[in-house]
């Protein structure tokens, strides 16, 4: 990414960070088959990398103190969003999850444009209309999708809708030092996701034993370590850079990297239906980066 501007690399990042997240149902599952269920494993996902951040915490906490309400409203609304969305997972079933929280790009173009002044191009309403229409093939909502909503269903809506906030709040402070944001998100999260086991709901899970939790720590902070705490970071930076409704487009990459996945290694249908979606899915996220990077490149070309 040497070549490429600095919008261009916040794209790839984040981008990247939208496929690496697609595989977060792999030690989830995991965590369930060793006995830490419901929420407790989102739980788990923010607490330890939260307690393995504590040295930058410390080292960080002059910044964290005096950036003020600025930081940690952003990261109450990111944390906040992903509890959210990972209690969808837990209370309702993963297509209907899915969809309400991928409802995101409108909710983050819209508030993005009334808050910030953006304006909505005619691509990006390309962009936001293939990508709709990638995740409506893969999730085959013609097979029968009900309108009552269940606390699932409006987990992952509300997900949607607060993730906008967060970026919409994170792009609006474009001088908000990532590292600082990221170290907000998970401290935040940690505290969304222990609110979450407190409400009465049976799917919450079991308190894990400590024995499970011992068990399963020598694999999940490797995992912490690689697939949670970057991309995290890189999402946080290309948060500040971009178009919330463009970052939200481009984390869509989820989808594609969770149905490929799924297929190889859960034994989930992945045929013509599933190809289809994704590559729909895929050109939606690569519309926009490619089409601006072809003009930057006219551009250069033009002042040569």
């Amino acid at each position: 990414m040497k070549g490429l501007g600095l919008e261009h690399r916040a794209m790839a990042a984040t981008a990247l960070s939208g496929l690496i997240w697609g595989i977060y149902w792999i030690p989830l599952r995991a965590l369930d088959g060793a006995g830490i269920t419901g929420v407790w494993a989102v739980v788990l996902f923010y607490l330890v990398p939260a307690i393995l951040l504590v040295p930058l915490y410390l080292k960080r906490a002059g910044h964290l103190v005096s950036g003020g309400w600025a930081v940690h409203v952003a990261g109450i609304f990111a944390g906040s969003a992903m509890v959210l969305y990972a209690g969808a997972l837990v209370f309702t079933d993963i297509v209907r999850a899915l969809l309400f929280y991928y409802l995101t790009p409108l909710w983050s173009t819209l508030l993005a444009w009334l808050v910030l002044g953006e304006a909505i191009t005619r691509i990006r309403w390309w962009a936001m209309g293939l990508a709709f229409v990638g995740l409506i093939i893969i999730l085959d909502l013609q097979s029968g999708f009900e309108l009552a909503l269940n606390t699932g269903d409006w987990m992952g809506l509300l997900a949607g809708m607060v993730w906008a906030a967060a970026s919409v709040r994170i792009r609006s402070d474009g001088d908000g030092n990532p590292l600082d944001l990221t170290l907000s998100y998970f401290f935040w999260g940690s505290v969304a996701a222990l609110l979450l086991v407190l409400l009465p709901i049976s799917a919450a899970g079991r308190v894990p034993h400590f024995s499970e939790i011992g068990a399963v720590l020598p694999w999940l902070v490797p995992v912490v370590i690689l697939v949670v705490i970057p991309p995290a970071l890189a999402i946080m930076w290309g948060a500040s850079i971009l178009s919330p409704g463009l970052v939200a487009i481009l984390f869509m990459t989820e989808i594609s990297a969770g149905a490929i996945t799924a297929a190889i290694w859960a034994n989930e249908a992945f045929g013509p239906r599933e190809v289809a979606g994704i590559v729909l899915i895929t050109t939606a996220g690569m519309l926009e980066p490619l089409l601006g990077l072809m003009r930057s490149r006219k551009v250069k070309r033009a002042t040569l």
